[in-house]
């Protein structure tokens, strides 16, 4: 008789690079509590600073700032349990790139459908919802509890997630949440999913149209 033995685990360790994500957030957090006025400024998005003053760092630094001990702590958690995941499958330097591509887009959607927005922008749910929709993508049927109680397929929870944003974006940063910029995250990191099928599907019209072109006496084989 063979006993199988089941292992409950909760997040996926800490590889190195959710590691110093977490840590610089949580060293810039400390920062924002004895000057949080002045870096917010600075370092959060300020879209209107963007276009007219070309503060164009902020579309990058801005992920790593927070607004309160809940808001961090809920970005902290899901850095954690899907980041973890995510980049024991990418390995480190594809996640990075995922995680600021996602983080960054996010940020390029805000400046660009609200230029005028003198309000800072900060944290990095951006690149978190970027992150939940290649959790998705990838691990579609593994369930996650919402609350800890209630299971949902991944791939639904994205879907309810993004619906959620899109009505709430057409509402403005209601709540103090910007909601806009979470759906940028979460479109961008469907472009980034959804991009190497279209070049591959692009790459494939485009040799089978140059192999018919070259006739049935002089053709080549492509694959």
């Amino acid at each position: 008789m063979t006993y199988y033995r089941y292992r409950f685990q909760f997040g996926y360790g800490f590889p190195p690079i959710i590691k110093k994500l977490m840590i610089v957030m949580g060293v810039l957090f400390l920062l924002q509590m004895v000057v949080s006025q002045w870096i917010n400024f600075y370092l959060g998005l300020v879209p209107v600073l963007v276009w007219k003053k070309y503060f164009l760092w902020q579309l990058f630094t801005y992920i790593f700032l927070h607004g309160g001990i809940t808001h961090i702590l809920f970005n902290l958690i899901a850095l954690w349990m899907f980041g973890g995941e995510l980049e024991n499958y990418w390995g480190s330097r594809k996640f990075l790139f995922y995680f600021f591509f996602c983080g960054i887009g996010a940020a390029i959607c805000t400046v660009l459908f609200t230029p005028y927005q003198m309000i800072p922008i900060i944290g990095a749910s951006g690149a978190i919802y970027g992150i939940l929709l290649a959790f998705g993508w990838l691990f579609p049927n593994r369930p996650i509890y919402i609350y800890f109680l209630f299971p949902i397929p991944a791939k639904y929870m994205v879907i309810l997630y993004g619906l959620i944003e899109l009505f709430a974006s057409m509402e403005g940063t209601g709540g103090g949440i910007a909601h806009l910029t979470h759906l940028g995250g979460l479109l961008f990191g469907l472009f980034y999913m959804v991009y190497p099928m279209i070049r591959q599907k692009i790459r494939r019209e485009y040799y089978k149209r140059k192999w018919t072109q070259k006739g049935p006496d002089n053709r080549n084989y492509y694959h």
